[in-house]
Order: C-alpha cells, then structure tokens, then sequence
C-alpha cells in the first residue's frame, strides 16, 4: 500500500506527521519535495502540490478554506485516544468525534493542514 497526498508545504506536512504518527522516514526516499514514511506494511508520502501536478500529469483539486479532500486516511492504532490527542496536539482540525462506531471500532476523523482527512481507530472492546 502506498498513499501519497499532495502538500503546500512538505516541511509542514512532516512535521505535522511526525507530531502526530511518529513513523519511520523512508531515508532512501527524502527529497526536498518529497517525503515518505513506513507505515505498517506500506508507505505514506507527502509531495509537494506542483512536484505532483508534473509526476501525474494533473494539477490536484484545490480545497477551499475549510474544505477536505474526498477521501481519507484510516489507520488502526493501538491507543487511539492517545492517537486523536497527538493529531489535535499537531494541529488537526477535529471533525467528527471519537466514538464507537457501528462496524466495531472507535474511531474518530480529522483534516490535517492541508485538508487530507485522517481517520484514527481502535477496536472496540467487546462487552462480557
């Protein structure tokens, strides 16, 4: 699996990543407008917007103030409320709350700075 969003500020982009994740750069993969970090079996890469635009041949949508893309990022973690703490403590907007949700999981969903949303989960524990 590789995921790779399309990012104002790549500086920005990892350092909000790192705050909030802390996974692994790809160091045989670190240009200056390109990041990639290990995520669990895959990576996730942050490419600056224009960078993007040439490698696929199209400009990428641009949201506006207070919009989100129109997909998002779920990662299994396993403390999420931990996890939805560091993603606000970086500076994602929070969007709809931790809760549990109806396939099993607590889950709650953010937009990080460039409106890539972001969701994190946990399974739920199961009643006695």
């Amino acid at each position: 699996m590789q995921v790779i969003f399309a990012v104002a500020d790549v500086e920005r982009a990892v350092a909000f990543y790192e705050a909030a994740f802390g996974w692994p750069r790809n160091r045989r993969i670190d240009y200056s407008n390109y990041v990639e970090f290990h995520v669990d079996g895959g990576t996730v890469g942050l490419y600056e917007r224009s960078g993007f635009a040439e490698e696929v041949g199209a400009e990428p949508a641009a949201l506006a103030d207070g919009g989100v893309s129109s997909s998002y990022l779920y990662v299994r973690v396993d403390d999420v409320d931990a996890a939805a703490e560091r993603l606000e403590a970086a500076g994602a907007r929070p969007l709809s709350p931790l809760l549990e949700r109806s396939w099993g999981e607590r889950a709650a969903w953010f937009a990080d700075p460039d409106g890539h949303l972001v969701a994190v989960a946990e399974t739920a524990p199961v009643a006695a």
